[in-house]
């Protein structure tokens, strides 16, 4: 009678922490795309400089990029939930700041600002990814996934959208206290969590060691190094297509790209949206392998974005994007997913890595791709830029077949 009580209790507590986490994801990346829009274009409001803008954004990449470093040694010191409502405190006090001080002053206090949030953006997702499989039981891992993604989608976007309706209403101010209260509402929802099992007390190792230690681990699985090969060369695509969408969203409708592009990011969050929902039910029901449904979600995400920017009318570009992102949506789950299935001394550092990969990938992405927008069609580079994981992904393939023992 006690063990099926402590069962039920243990059941439960793993389906309220699945619906929290999911929750606070959702307000976090609200918030996060909230402040992206409006920090950016308050920074050009404040400057009249693109240079200060591009030193802003940098500044965001680069504190993603430093969580990237430091959030290996931070989580094995400090795990738990007050570690992770630690950072959405940080980001609001970091906003605050912008109610605070005057405009003269805010100028020089932005790039601060935005190193801050990057580090608390990438620390929140790092600390949750890793940690996920203490308050979530197995069986309802995937299907929590799913969710996060589905979640993280509809954050996007409509933090984006609400971000332009706010500011054409209001102006920036009430912007910012309206992102203060995401970050502490997210706070909020991860403060009930508890673990299932009280996870061991971490060794403390130096940086080199865990590195040392990651690697090692990936070189008795492959297939995991793989798909962190196929993440890094995703980004330079992803690069491609961000500094796109202005571009062909004005060469489809020259009269309102705004909108087309509003458009066009909606219906890509969608069919990511449908994705995550497909992933969970092909990883649950069919029994799919996680790395093939990756490969899979990112082959199709390439070819979809390959084939937007291929249109010459708005209907054709939304089903492809659409298609795109029911692509992202498979690679996003089954990626994560499949970290999660790591052993604890390993999922930390990976979620670590593969947060680097894509901070670094896209930062740099984004310094590189820029000059071939001027040199050719925005078809041509789409094709280039989203050909490179295709390749990487064939390669990856192709080696895994040939390491996998024949039945």
């Amino acid at each position: 009678m006690t063990d099926a009580y402590q069962d039920g209790e243990m059941i439960n507590r793993s389906a309220r922490n699945s619906g929290l986490i999911v929750l606070a994801r959702f307000i976090s990346d609200f918030g996060a795309f909230l402040n992206m829009v409006a920090l950016s274009t308050y920074v050009y409001i404040l400057s009249q400089s693109v240079m200060h803008v591009s030193i802003f954004l940098a500044c965001r990449v680069t504190g993603g990029i430093l969580a990237s470093v430091f959030g290996v040694p931070f989580f094995r010191r400090f795990t738990g939930r007050l570690s992770l409502v630690s950072f959405d405190v940080i980001r609001a006090a970091l906003l605050a700041m912008l109610l605070i001080f005057p405009s003269s002053v805010q100028l020089y206090i932005l790039p601060f600002i935005a190193l801050g949030i990057g580090i608390g953006n990438s620390m929140f997702a790092i600390g949750l990814n890793s940690q996920l499989p203490w308050w979530v039981d197995e069986s309802r891992r995937v299907a929590t996934n799913a969710w996060l993604t589905s979640a993280s989608a509809t954050g996007a976007v409509t933090g984006s959208m609400v971000s332009g309706i706010l500011l054409a209403a209001s102006g920036y101010e009430l912007v910012f206290v309206t992102n203060i209260l995401t970050y502490l509402l997210a706070g909020l929802c991860i403060l009930p969590l508890r673990f299932l099992i009280t996870p061991a007390a971490n060794e403390l190792k130096s940086q080199r060691k865990e590195w040392s230690n990651l690697v090692k681990g990936l070189r008795v699985a492959p297939l995991m190094a793989g798909m962190l090969l196929v993440t890094m060369a995703d980004t330079l695509g992803s690069a491609a297509h961000n500094v796109g969408f202005p571009i062909i969203s004005e060469l489809l409708t020259s009269g309102s790209p705004g909108k087309t592009m509003g458009l066009l990011l909606a219906v890509w969050a969608s069919g990511k949206f449908a994705g995550a929902r497909a992933a969970n039910y092909v990883l649950l029901k069919r029994g799919i392998k996680t790395e093939r449904l990756f490969f899979y979600g990112v082959a199709l995400m390439s070819l979809g974005f390959i084939f937007t920017f291929q249109q010459h009318g708005v209907p054709l570009a939304l089903v492809f994007i659409f298609i795109a992102g029911i692509g992202d949506g498979l690679a996003d789950v089954s990626l994560i997913s499949r970290i999660q299935s790591e052993n604890e001394s390993l999922r930390l550092p990976i979620f670590s890595l593969m947060t680097l990969l894509q901070m670094t990938g896209f930062g740099v992405g984004m310094l590189i791709v820029a000059p071939f927008y001027i040199w050719l069609t925005p078809a041509l580079v789409i094709i280039i830029f989203h050909g490179i994981p295709l390749v990487t992904l064939t390669i990856v393939w192709l080696y895994s077949r040939k390491w996998q023992p024949s039945h």
